[in-house]
């Protein structure tokens, strides 16, 4: 066993993924994919893992059957099963009123779902690297995902396996050259169309400068995992006593009210009766909660209402119209490695 495949067992065995039986690997022919599959066959033993490969033709290049071709023959040679599917993409997109990349990411996990149920597995690996991660994170920070963006990319989410999400794209090409095995280039990866590939050239010269930038980002999100997963331990501990939400309404004790105490629990009290809220939203509405938790009157604030009860325990903040409230996201902000 080589030391890089080595490497990633000891990742994978000291996250404690938790992945074995019957694995869907997704493999496109790019140096990701065809690095995940040649690794988990390597290591199928090691992981007690049973594969089978899928790969599907989105129908938008010209020279895509060679993409299939090449997985064709790698199959071959390891000695696996291939699911295959030709997906109509560019139907989709318009019956949608989609992009082309969101639709292919819809049809494409539809069906690697379906095919692992057909072929009893559970879990879909996919080929997400570090350099992925650090990518998602740059495109949620500039939409403003706020806390939630620092998140370490989780290698289980549902049936998603993302065994290389501590590897950088660098080094599993290197392990190709050095195993002898070569991939597909996929020439669309350099186009500036998607928001993936703009930040991917920006990041280019970024890590030129930094080449350790992505390992030590990976390290931070995960030191931030840690300190987002206790405050919300705390913030749990004060339901009943210091929070509640009932029937669509956030109940806050009265009280004084550290600013960041308010934010935080605003944003789980929020999240939990559907209307999540924009940390800018979070951090203009608490400083005026916080002059006000002592309240024995009537208050609003935009479409904001605090009510105080009549014994004087708790306020009863609520929210008029969701959709047309200051900051309503109508949504998470966290990492989407599916992009």
């Amino acid at each position: 066993m080589q030391r890089f495949e080595s490497d990633l067992l000891g990742q994978i065995r000291q996250r404690g993924d938790g992945v074995s039986g019957r694995v869907l690997v997704a493999c496109s022919g790019g140096g990701d994919s065809v690095a995940l599959l040649l690794l988990l066959w390597t290591l199928r033993k090691s992981l007690g893992l049973e594969l089978t490969v899928a790969h599907a033709d989105h129908g938008l290049r010209p020279d895509a059957e060679e993409d299939a071709a090449f997985v064709r023959q790698l199959c071959r040679h390891l000695d696996l099963d291939l699911a295959e599917a030709g997906l109509g993409v560019k139907a989709h997109a318009q019956d949608r009123s989609i992009g082309l990349e969101m639709a292919a990411r819809e049809l494409r996990w539809d069906w690697l779902r379906q095919e692992a149920a057909s072929a009893g597995a559970a879990a879909i690996a996919t080929g997400h690297t570090l350099d992925d991660h650090t990518e998602t994170v740059l495109i949620r920070l500039a939409r403003g995902g706020g806390l939630g963006s620092l998140r370490p990319l989780a290698p289980r989410q549902g049936l998603r396996w993302s065994p290389l999400v501590e590897c950088r794209r660098a080094a599993l090409r290197s392990y190709l050259r050095a195993r002898g095995v070569p991939w597909q280039e996929d020439p669309t990866n350099e186009e500036p169309f998607t928001a993936r590939n703009r930040w991917r050239m920006l990041l280019a010269e970024i890590r030129r400068e930094a080449p350790d930038l992505d390992r030590h980002l990976f390290e931070t999100h995960r030191q931030t995992e840690e300190a987002q997963d206790l405050a919300l331990r705390l913030v749990a501990s004060w339901r009943g006593r210091r929070w509640l939400t009932e029937d669509g309404e956030v109940l806050l004790a009265c009280g004084e009210w550290p600013e960041p105490d308010l934010r935080w629990v605003l944003e789980r009290a929020f999240r939990e009766i559907g209307r999540p809220l924009e940390a800018a939203a979070l951090r203009s509405l608490a400083p005026w909660l916080a002059t006000h938790t002592k309240t024995r009157r009537s208050l609003t604030w935009g479409n904001f209402r605090l009510v105080p009860e009549p014994g004087g325990r708790f306020l009863h903040l609520s929210q008029g119209d969701p959709s047309s409230g200051p900051g309503y996201t109508g949504g998470s902000k966290g990492p989407n490695p599916e992009e």
